[in-house]
């Protein structure tokens, strides 16, 4: 597979389409294309990321490949088509198209370099995307903005953009580097750890790490699997020195992780099992706080529920990290000086094995990627719930009691539909839930694996069979 096919691949793996990329059947209309292409070019730069895509021959709702007819080789009104668009871009814009061979099936990749100096426009108009749509700069004086902003400095990370709190102190942090061993000079250590923006302000890096950090850390528990049910407490960790904020919320997962005393099958001694793995629980934490987008003023969220915690960090992956690189451990951190910090304290390593002993236990569908945020779901091991008879063995199997309660609503809802049709396919079912090929995938691995339905005869002309 080669680069351009394995960049089609990862753009599949996403829910839906992103500000910067697009996918399209056999669609075709030469200007509104140009226009396009200036949108996904400002919107690349404003994600942080070096190319935007737009792809002919994936169906947009399922992101199942179709193939394509078009043509990106035609002539518009006598001249090719690259150079009628090229003529009408400013600044230059050295889009190219290329036509790929995927499953058998042609496919036709653009693609489109970011903004850099100045926004991308097409005819003299600059364009824009929200959400799937195209639309023109000037509505979105906010978007535009930041978009100069950007070109103007680069992408706001939390070095270079400025706190707004410049009265900040640093006792907590000389006192946290002393316990593990490690000195900071008074006279440098601001510096050092790069707390200064270029205009020498403190940035909201220096914030987090300051004895006020300004910023809420909470932990909120609900009675039952929706926030729709009643707040059973909502406990506060933050406005302090952010590694003093984690390092109470890893020790609240430890009040939180009950251990429960397992009779099943009881020959001599009991076996005692957590409520959930450990491990998982502290590198999701981790990777929330170190990869949140804090320049955006939003904390991370940890919310327990009755079958699980969701553990959800702003923002999305570092610009340069791709979906298989993240799911195989390859680490790129969206704040380089924290992350840098969190591996000299030994708080993380930088041998990439969070996300591997996540995905190992729970599988990938553990990890759900929003358009703004991340969300690692880790389900509870009730062993014995009311009503249950210790050690009999039919009932009392690992999780047979909690498998309805550790489907996502995602899940739930495919189910239903399954059940509402036991005909029906993937593109319908990622169609009637809008929802993109790849989370349907993973909806019905997790359904077949715990045993709610398996499917009888082919692909094609086979159905879905409901077990319960």
């Amino acid at each position: 597979m080669g680069r351009s096919d394995e960049i089609v691949e990862e753009l599949r793996e996403y829910d839906s389409e992103r500000e910067w990329f697009e996918f399209k059947e056999n669609w075709f209309k030469a200007d509104e294309l140009g226009e396009y292409i200036s949108a996904l070019s400002n919107s690349a730069t404003i994600a942080g990321k070096k190319f935007a895509y737009f792809v002919w021959g994936i169906n947009d709702k399922s992101h199942e490949i179709v193939g394509t007819s078009f043509n990106c080789n035609q002539d518009v009104n006598n001249e090719p088509l690259k150079h009628y668009l090229a003529r009408q871009f400013s600044p230059d814009i050295n889009f190219t198209f290329e036509e790929l061979l995927i499953e058998g099936k042609r496919i036709v990749l653009l693609t489109i370099p970011a903004a850099k100096s100045v926004p991308t426009s097409y005819a003299r108009e600059r364009y824009i995307r929200i959400g799937s749509s195209k639309e023109n700069l000037r509505k979105y004086p906010e978007k535009e903005a930041f978009l100069f902003e950007v070109l103007r400095h680069g992408f706001p990370t939390i070095e270079n953009t400025p706190s707004d709190y410049q009265e900040l102190t640093f006792e907590k942090l000389l006192i946290y580097y002393g316990a593990k061993g490690l000195k900071l000079n008074q006279d440098t250590f601001k510096k050092n750890l790069s707390f200064y923006t270029e205009d020498g302000e403190y940035n909201i890096l220096a914030q987090l790490l300051s004895d006020n950090s300004h910023i809420p850390i909470r932990v909120a528990i609900f009675s039952g699997t929706t926030k729709a049910d009643n707040m059973y407490s909502v406990r506060e960790f933050g406005n302090q020195c952010l590694l003093y904020s984690l390092d109470e919320v890893l020790r609240y997962g430890d009040v939180l992780n009950i251990i429960q005393a397992d009779e099943r099958e009881r020959v001599v001694e009991r076996k005692e099992v957590p409520l959930f793995e450990n491990d998982a629980f502290r590198e999701a934490v981790i990777n929330a706080f170190v990869h949140n987008k804090w320049v955006s003023g939003n904390e991370p969220m940890i919310t327990v529920f009755s079958d699980r915690i969701e553990i959800l960090s702003r923002g999305s992956l570092a610009p340069e990290q791709t979906m298989e690189g993240f799911f195989a451990g390859e680490s790129v951190p969206v704040n380089k000086k924290l992350s840098e910090i969190f591996l000299q304290l030994h708080i993380s390593e930088k041998t990439g094995r969070g996300v591997p002993k996540i995905t190992q236990k729970y599988g990938k569908e553990a990890y759900e990627f929003r358009e703004n945020s991340i969300v690692v779901t880790i389900p509870f091991n009730w062993i014995n719930v009311m009503g249950d008879k210790v050690g009999d063995k039919k009932s009392n199997k690992v999780g047979d009691k909690n498998k309805e309660s550790f489907l996502n609503h995602t899940q739930t809802c495919i189910l239903a539909e399954i059940r509402n049709n036991p005909n029906i396919t993937k593109p319908r079912l990622a169609e009637i839930l809008k929802l993109g090929k790849t989370t349907i995938d993973k909806g019905i691995a997790v359904l077949k694996k715990y045993g709610y339905i398996e499917r009888v005869g082919s692909n094609k002309s086979g159905y879905w069979k409901v077990l319960k």
